[in-house]
This record gives structure tokens, C-alpha cells and sequence, in this order.
């Protein structure tokens, strides 16, 4: 029984997890859908690129919600269960791996960071604290959203366990880091070549668009050249 509600919780966890909400904001406030510009990533630090802020922090903090929200869940309700820290541990670990890849959006999703962050609240205030403070930091020094991604993602588990210990839960923040840099590896590239994108930074226009009007004086004067010989 309790194995079968643990496993029910991870479930939960990922289905809360799979709503993609920077393309259901983005669709609601009639913006371009996140992942045909930029980065192609649906998260926050996408929508920021389509210039409307408001979107974006609305991504930002929905994305953390449904992190935290199944965590918060098992820890009110799981007790009666058998279901204890480790179990929301692990819930916030399947609301992770939905958002990564949500069954509602054919397994195309984000990279986790905003809903990292939430299940790293849920867990302890006190160590989400930690980690939003490492990751303002690294971004605030660097402008670079994904390096404080990274170097949060690295130190998450360290700080559980240097200060709480080396408790069980402490796998499903291992997974997640582990989850989240794999899933940063174009990223790590680009920062390598510097050529990643900065907070902030709007995306560019798509290439073909941007042509395709300069294309169509040039057809015209072909015409016009052959019908004068």
C-alpha cells in the first residue's frame, strides 16, 4: 500500500508537472508560442525574450507553483499514508520530470530551472532561500540565466547536505541537478563559445523572414531585365 501511494504521488507530481505554462500564458496574452523563437525553450527566460515582462514572471511564478504544489501535497496529506519527507521529495522530482517532458505537450518541455526551484522550496524554505540566492548572484555577475542554473544546480545538494545531512531525500535533489545540467548541455556549449544569449536579450528575427522581402525586389528586376531583351 505504501509503495503504491509513493508511486501515486511521483505521478501526481509529473502530471502537475506537465502543464507547460510559458505556451498557456503566451497563448492567453497572444504572444508568439515559446518554442518557435529564441531558444525554443518553454520557460520563463524565453517568454522574456518576446519583450513582455509581464509573461514572463507570470511563467516564472506558475512554473515554481507546480513544483512546490505537490510537494506541499504529500507533506499535508501523505502521513496518513505512510508517505513522509522522501515521498515529497520525490513527488517534486515527477513534477520536475513533467515539466521536462510534459505529456500534454508531446513530451516537448522546458529545462526545469523555475520548477526546480519551487521543489527545492517545498522541501525546505531555507534551502530554496539558499539556492535563489546562489543563482541571483551567479546572474546578477554574469547576465547568463543558464551559468546560474548550473552553478545552482551543483551546489543544491551540497547545501542539503552539509546543513541537513545525508538524508534520503537527498537522492531526488541529486537526480534533479543531475537532470538539470543534462538538460543545459547546449547551453554549457554555447557559454564554452560564448555564444549564449544574456537575460534579457531579445530574440532575433527568424532568418527566411527577414529575407524574404529583400527577395522579391531582386525577382522583380530579373523580370524586368529579360523582357527588355
Amino acid at each position: 500500500m505504501q509503495a503504491l501511494a509513493f508511486l501515486a504521488a511521483v505521478a501526481g507530481g509529473y502530471l502537475i508537472g506537465s502543464v507547460s505554462f510559458a505556451v498557456v500564458v503566451s497563448r492567453a496574452m497572444g504572444l508568439a508560442d515559446p518554442r518557435s523563437y529564441g531558444s525554443g525553450n518553454p520557460g520563463a527566460t524565453n517568454v522574456l525574450r518576446s519583450g513582455n515582462k509581464a509573461a514572463a514572471v507570470l511563467t516564472l511564478v506558475l512554473d515554481a507553483l507546480k513544483g512546490w504544489l505537490p510537494v506541499l501535497l504529500v507533506q499535508q496529506f501523505g502521513a496518513r499514508l505512510g508517505l513522509g519527507e522522501t515521498a515529497a521529495a520525490f513527488a517534486g522530482l515527477g513534477a520536475f520530470a513533467g515539466h521536462l517532458w510534459p505529456v500534454y505537450f508531446r513530451l516537448r518541455g522546458g529545462k526545469g530551472v523555475a520548477t526546480a526551484a519551487g521543489v527545492l522550496l517545498g522541501v525546505s524554505p531555507l534551502l530554496g532561500l539558499a539556492c535563489l540566492v546562489t543563482w541571483a548572484l551567479v546572474a546578477a555577475l554574469t547576465r547568463y540565466s543558464s551559468l546560474a542554473a548550473l552553478v545552482t544546480a551543483v551546489c543544491a545538494p551540497f547545501y542539503q547536505a552539509l546543513v541537513w545531512g545525508l538524508e534520503p531525500l537527498l537522492l531526488a535533489l541529486v537526480g534533479m541537478s543531475l537532470l538539470l545540467i543534462w538538460r543545459h548541455e547546449a547551453n554549457i556549449r554555447k557559454l564554452l563559445a560564448g555564444t549564449e544569449s544574456k537575460l534579457g536579450q531579445k530574440a532575433a528575427a527568424p532568418a527566411v523572414a527577414a529575407s524574404a522581402p529583400a527577395a522579391r525586389p531582386r525577382a522583380r528586376r530579373a523580370r524586368h531585365t529579360k523582357k527588355g531583351h
